[in-house]
């Protein structure tokens, strides 16, 4: 048991003769205890160095060599569910002296990445995919005659995605050798909520009475093993062998612990789902708050003045900052598990009866509910509030996690009001306005931090009125969201107008004819893709009314954005200062 994390590199004499998943069976079972201590304590290191995800890692590692151990990789298939458990993967296939450097701009990506390695044979991020890409492969090998075996790795609490269970649904009617793994570890990024987790948690305390998990799996067609320790690989590998050499679809239940091995992690699986890396002491910085907290702060304040509201999240209670929420107001909050799909149709039934549900939700995991954003809510005109986290580039997380299309996704949708906040007090009045509108309605604001000033007022604001922050010659300057600082230091430097646009939809049109009468040059500003964009709701007004002033729109590219610093990220967009002067000055003097 490890009680800390080694800031040297640690000695792991048996680890460093694994380059390939091959090496692995020069050893004997003997040698695989050992090996499962040096990599769990390399793996403390090696997140020490860089930060990232490490408890489900943490969790898996005895499961990881076993699974290598008996497969031949990649010739067989081993497919990771979301991917946060993903690191000793990573360092069992060659990879493990480039992992200290795991989300930084040239280390590897902190999810599986199939251009990163063969034996990451399905990029991940989002989760419960595993089961539906697994049975694919399968399915391909069989049509081509190729004989192998296919794994997917599913955790429970990626199990309560519906998704999950229409895999498992098409699988049964298959007689694909398809083995799906049931990490087992009571636990998502946060405790799992849900039928499901009941039922896994009252068959394992039953077990001792001949009741198991078995008849639910069985019902849909599969042949279930277990529970087996998936710690001990005196009964991993015996149950693995078994289940491997057996035709069709099979199900093997394994039991973890989430963080196991570092006691730390062990004792707080949610706070250690995840660390930043190990910073030498400095001076007291600035003192910040989370765009994530001021939400929670606002939707505590809302909800004590309007009993009407609920809150909904898609198992993101701790990011989407709903602690204090879900404590305060229990029976008004509901955590729905990895379920996008259903967490916006509840909102829609609570609507239905005049209740204001709050949708907390991270942008790139609203992708995964747009049908029923535009089926369930837009088309009937129900009364929400969308609050959508991540907006825009977030880092080391990388494209998997981006929010990168939300703005393109809602603007189409007719009378949403989409807003875009540039600063902790607007963030909490555009929460205030956005709850207070009788329909759909959106704030969209990114990860990451901003000076922590007491902001407790909320103020309604005009629908899609902008505000002028500055009055200079030439260029105005258009900013959508939070480059605003950016964007008022290009304009004080250059005597440049600058709008806080505020609103996507509806665009404060009546601005924007204005500044393009007295303006050589319009310059939209957003942390968001180009594509579909704020700019481009800019440039369709100015085709629509025949305005011909030039227009320069700047955001997110057209390419994935690979993971780093959001500070390099916006380098790479050109939305940094210099990016930005540059792409004006072109423009000016093309």
């Amino acid at each position: 048991m490890f009680n800390s994390i080694p800031e040297t590199r640690p000695a792991t004499p048996l680890l460093d003769q694994i380059d390939d998943p091959a090496d692995l069976h020069a050893l004997s079972t003997e040698q695989l205890p050992e090996l499962a201590t040096q990599l769990r304590e390399y793996l403390l290191y090696s997140v020490g160095q860089s930060g990232g995800h490490f408890g489900a890692g943490l969790g898996v590692i005895e499961l990881t060599i076993a699974l290598h151990y008996l497969l031949n990789t990649p010739i067989d298939h081993l497919i990771w569910d979301v991917g946060h458990q993903c690191y000793p993967h990573k360092i069992l296939t060659g990879r493990r002296e480039a992992m200290p450097k795991i989300r930084q701009f040239d280390g590897p990506a902190p999810f599986p990445k199939r251009s990163e390695s063969p034996f990451d044979e399905f990029g991940v991020g989002h989760s419960s995919t595993s089961i539906s890409a697994a049975l694919g492969m399968a399915i391909a090998d069989k049509l081509q005659g190729i004989n192998s075996k296919t794994v997917a790795v599913i955790g429970d609490g990626a199990m309560t995605a519906g998704m999950a269970f229409e895999a498992l649904n098409h699988a049964a009617h298959t007689d694909t050798n398809l083995l799906v793994i049931l990490n087992d570890n009571d636990m998502s990024i946060s405790q799992n909520e849900g039928g499901l987790a009941t039922y896994l948690a009252r068959n394992l305390k039953n077990q001792t009475e001949g009741e198991t998990t078995a008849a639910l799996f069985e019902a849909l067609d599969f042949e279930y093993s277990g529970p087996v320790d998936g710690h001990d690989f005196d009964k991993l590998l015996p149950a693995l062998k078994t289940v491997l050499n057996k035709p069709g679809p099979q199900f093997l239940h394994l039991i973890t612990k989430k963080g196991k091995g570092f006691k730390p992690a062990e004792d707080d699986p949610v706070g250690y789902h995840a660390i930043t890396k190990i910073e030498p002491i400095h001076q007291p910085k600035e003192k910040k708050i989370r765009y994530s907290n001021i939400f929670g702060r606002w939707i505590c304040d809302m909800a004590e003045q309007d009993k009407r509201l609920t809150a909904i999240t898609p198992a993101m209670r701790e990011g989407s900052d709903l602690v204090a929420f879900s404590e305060q107001y229990p029976e008004r909050y509901f955590d729905v598990a990895i379920a996008e799909q259903h967490a916006l149709t509840l909102a829609a039934g609570l609507a239905c009866q005049k209740m204001k549900p709050v949708v907390a939700i991270y942008s790139t995991f609203l992708q995964r509910a747009y049908d029923q954003l535009v089926h369930d809510v837009s088309i009937q005109k129900l009364d929400l509030l969308l609050a959508i986290d991540r907006a825009g580039l977030v880092g080391e997380d990388g494209s998997t996690h981006a929010g990168c299309f939300d703005i393109a996704m809602l603007r189409c949708l007719p009378e949403a009001v989409i807003m875009t906040p540039s600063s902790a007090e607007e963030l909490r009045n555009m929460l205030f306005t956005g709850y207070k509108y009788p329909g759909l309605a959106a704030v969209r604001y990114p990860r990451g931090s901003v000076p922590a000033h007491a902001v407790g007022t909320m103020t309604p604001l005009e629908i899609g009125k902008s505000k002028t922050l500055k009055q200079g010659q030439k260029v105005a300057l258009l900013n959508f969201g939070p480059l605003l600082e950016t964007t008022r230091a290009i304009a004080e430097q250059n005597n440049y107008t600058v709008v806080d646009m505020r609103f996507v939809k509806p665009l404060d049109a009546e601005t924007v004819r204005q500044l393009s009468e007295s303006h050589d040059l319009l310059v939209s500003i957003e942390d968001h893709s180009i594509k579909g964009g704020a700019g481009s709701a800019v440039s369709e007004y100015l085709h629509q009314n025949n305005i011909h002033t030039p227009l320069l729109m700047l955001g997110i590219p057209d390419k994935w954005i690979e993971h780093a610093t959001r500070q390099q990220q916006l380098e790479m967009c050109g939305l940094d200062q210099s990016g930005i002067q540059r792409a004006i000055e072109t423009a000016l003097n093309p």
